[in-house]
């Protein structure tokens, strides 16, 4: 099993090649939470992610053989950049395959960092195959992203760096996917502090972990927003750590992640991606089992699409109710609409957007259908700006 001493050497190894990133208590997220939150900011790493750890260890660990031969990897994500942008610092060949569905961005990022980049597959699998054909053919080095003891070692610098900056954490909450983050993590932390808790987390349509652990079969799939974690297969190395090290395993829902990603961005004015927010999605969702608890958190990447960003931030104004789309049957007469405006405005509310149906939406010719969308400051201002507009309309929030 992996040791200490191999995630040491790895600190020391690495100095210099990846960035020291900051611990910060965040006020917003230990208030949303009850527990006493301290981030690890790995969204600030070049690439935007913890990967730049392992890929940096596990290349600084070829011999020189194999840095003539060259490296080459499977990614659709943070991982392909990682091993690119060190590959490429050290003048080492990378070769990375990506699923051909796999957005534009990423590719570019990819191959902006010298690597080049294979396009094939419809999946993660398919793309994983057809880089073991070309590593065995072309005699090339795989990078496994997480079932590599390497790798694990790297990525276990992120909680010594943590616990070196706030030695008093009682627990660290960490999210899972392939498991190389958590391996190395758990190793590095309970052994620099015995009796710290080590906790993963998984999204609820790829809880793998938690399903093996409690003697079931795996069964996973389904959209998710944390497609940095949607992993199948578990890898063998960190899952045995895992079982000798991790206190436990929570599985959060879809929703838990959106709200985290968007407390972080407006609370702790912090931008995450799905996967770097599920650790406070755990908290979120079990805000018993950390309260008044020092918890350590991760921020393990921020490589989120600004589309997605916008819409999570959107669909989360929508559930605490800043944000209101209503339905009005009003009278098609002339002033109904400035009515309405005037009601909304001079509640303070703001209108974001109008849309009026007079011909087909309404059941007469002498009415008509409104939507409306408009910004309140929390949930009860929005509910009194819809009860004085109920004193006069027909109301129906969608």
């Amino acid at each position: 099993m992996l040791t200490l001493a191999e995630v040491r050497a790895a600190q020391a190894r690495i100095a210099g090649r990846v960035l020291r990133t900051p611990a910060v208590y965040s006020d917003s997220v230990s208030r949303a939470t009850g527990a006493q939150v301290t981030l690890k900011l790995e969204n600030l790493q070049a690439t935007g992610a913890f990967k730049e750890r392992g890929a940096a260890n596990r290349l600084a660990l070829l011999t020189e053989a194999e840095r003539r031969a060259g490296v080459i990897a499977v990614s659709a994500g943070n991982h392909a950049q990682a091993v690119a942008r060190h590959a490429s610092l050290l003048g080492i060949q990378a070769v990375i395959v990506m699923p051909q569905f796999t957005p534009l961005t990423k590719v570019s990022r990819t191959a902006g960092w010298g690597a080049k980049v294979v396009l094939h597959g419809e999946t993660l699998a398919e793309a994983a195959a057809h880089a073991d054909m070309l590593a065995r053919a072309e005699g090339l080095v795989f990078v496994h992203p997480y079932d590599d003891r390497g790798v694990m070692a790297g990525q276990g610098t992120l909680a010594l760096e943590l616990l070196e900056d706030v030695p008093d954490l009682d627990a660290l909450v960490i999210p899972i996917g392939g498991g190389g983050l958590i391996a190395g993590c758990a190793i590095a932390a309970t052994g620099v502090k015995p009796g710290i808790e080590v906790i993963g987390v998984e999204v609820a349509a790829y809880a793998a972990v938690a399903q093996r652990l409690a003697g079931q079969p795996v069964h996973v799939g389904g959209a998710t927003i944390a497609e940095g974690i949607a992993v199948r297969d578990i890898g063998e190395q960190p899952f045995a750590v895992i079982r000798a090290h991790v206190a436990d395993v929570l599985v959060v829902p879809e929703r838990a992640v959106e709200e985290a990603i968007a407390l972080l961005a407006e609370g702790a004015k912090v931008v995450a991606e799905g996967a770097g927010a599920t650790g406070i999605a755990a908290l979120l969702a079990f805000p018993e089992r950390f309260a008044g608890r020092k918890v350590g958190v991760p921020i393990c990447g921020g490589n989120i699409d600004a589309r997605i960003l916008a819409n999570v931030m959107l669909r989360n104004l929508l559930r605490d109710g800043r944000l209101q789309r209503l339905v009005l049957e009003i009278p098609d007469r002339p002033g109904v609409l400035a009515d309405i405006a005037g009601k909304i405005g001079t509640a303070g509310g703001n209108i974001i957007e109008v849309s009026h149906h007079r011909l087909f939406a309404s059941p007469s010719v002498q009415a008509a259908q409104l939507e409306v969308m408009f910004e309140a400051r929390d949930a009860a201002h929005s509910a009194d700006i819809v009860r004085s507009l109920e004193e006069t309309y027909t109301v129906r929030r969608i």
